[in-house]
């Protein structure tokens, strides 16, 4: 049986790895466009989970390492992303939608003692997947385009460990390793001419980085009500990120088949800013297995990436984001519906992204429930989890593109005391 579900978790892991995901075309820029967080406990909370320790011994906090007090059991989630984006741009009065459905998060985590826990993750960092067609009509008649596509997704692994140090305090890290090919293409043509002008970027990427995180946590156990405190700083890159770089001259034959390809210019960079300095700082409050509210303040440090040949600077940027949880009354058997998880957040994101003058900015709202299996109890809160974002990236001024979304997401958390030889006397 354990071996079955290893081949399982590998299988899947691999079809993650192969998967081509919708975003928005502001992805055509550095990296993609990046997930900021893919598991529906943390997304439906508006994104928070600096200070957030879960009241339940089932859920594992990847976000901050060091909150994972409570964790006491084996979990595996399962997590799926339907993505739904809607364009518009004033150019040519232009809409345009766009449509995917991916696995987006796998994960397994356990105890190893008392005060020690571990996880390990798996999902999507950043994809591009875009093509876009640019086209304008001379007075003479002259047709002259421009074509820009992208394709490539980058993934995340990582390996969390959490150390409770006293019934107030613990600290965590997690390591996470980068991985992937991203691909960009910008072909120039006109009517009247017999090649086309292309710009091929690809970045592969193999970077390891590191982050540490810490929590305080205050119980005051007359009124069952606690105060809560998180930081987490990510840093140190090990690894280069290599761009090649070539522009060249061609024609097209039998579909998409290059013939009479000719270099004008080819080099190869690398790069260790891919990911630069991030940090988080969060705070919360609540009644014990009733309630929570928390605050986070997340910030990332700018970054220079080279995009067609040419360098791109990326600003400074932060997420300011609020949400929480709210669970009825667990123990009315009589009421499904009062042993329900009910989620809630909001989130404001300043991009880092500055295009014509214009920040590419980002906000939403979302919601998720968890909905408890029939034998899950408040010790082993394993169920299904459903979570929704809407939300708006962008603008329409100066020709820019104006993104609607609508997030859905759905996945499974199976916990119990696996793994754990039991002992008789």
């Amino acid at each position: 049986m354990k071996k079955i579900f290893v081949l399982s978790f590998i299988s899947v892991g691999y079809f993650l790895n192969a998967q081509s995901l919708s975003n928005s075309p502001y992805a055509t820029y550095g990296i993609g466009d990046v997930k900021y967080d893919n598991t529906i406990e943390t997304t439906s909370m508006g994104g928070i989970s600096t200070a957030f320790i879960s009241d339940f011994t089932s859920n594992f906090n990847f976000g901050n390492p060091a909150n994972n007090s409570n964790f006491d059991l084996t979990s595996i989630k399962l997590e799926a992303t339907n993505e739904n984006n809607y364009f518009k741009t004033d150019y040519n009065n232009t809409k345009s939608t766009k449509h995917s459905t991916y696995l987006s998060n796998i994960s397994l985590a356990f105890p190893i003692s008392s005060k020690i826990k571990m996880g390990l993750l798996y999902q999507p960092y950043s994809s591009k997947s875009y093509d876009i067609i640019n086209s304008e009509t001379l007075a003479d008649g002259t047709v002259y385009g421009n074509r820009f596509t992208g394709s490539g997704t980058l993934n995340t692994a990582q390996l969390a460990l959490s150390y409770k140090i006293n019934s107030e305090f613990a600290v965590g890290a997690r390591a996470n390793l980068y991985f992937g090919s991203l691909y960009d293409t910008n072909e120039f043509t006109t009517s009247t001419a017999e090649l086309i002008n292309g710009y091929e970027t690809k970045n592969k990427i193999k970077n390891l980085n590191f982050t540490l995180g810490t929590s305080y946590q205050k119980l005051n156990t007359s009124t069952d009500r606690k105060f809560t405190l998180g930081a987490t700083a990510t840093f140190g890159n090990t690894s280069d990120m290599s761009t090649e770089y070539l522009n060249s001259t061609y024609y097209y034959s039998n579909g998409e088949v290059k013939e009479g390809q000719t270099t004008i210019e080819s080099k190869t960079t690398s790069s260790k800013n891919l990911l630069p300095l991030q940090a988080s700082f969060g705070a919360g409050y609540g009644s014990e297995n009733q309630w929570f509210v928390s605050a986070q303040l997340d910030y990332k440090k700018g970054e220079t990436i080279s995009y067609f040949g040419n360098t791109f600077d990326f600003k400074d940027s932060y997420r300011v984001s609020a949400g929480g949880w709210y669970l009825p009354n667990y123990n009315n058997f009589r009421s499904y519906f009062s042993r329900i998880v009910y989620r809630y957040g909001a989130f404001y994101e300043k991009g880092n992204l500055e295009i014509a003058g214009n920040n590419i900015n980002k906000f939403g709202v979302s919601a998720g429930v968890m909905l408890p299996f029939k034998t899950s109890s408040i010790t082993r809160m394993s169920g299904l989890e459903i979570g929704v974002e809407l939300g708006k990236r962008g603008t329409v001024k100066d020709n820019l593109i104006n993104q609607n979304f609508i997030n859905l997401r759905v996945g499974f958390n199976f916990a119990d005391r696996w793994f754990r030889k039991s002992l008789y006397n």
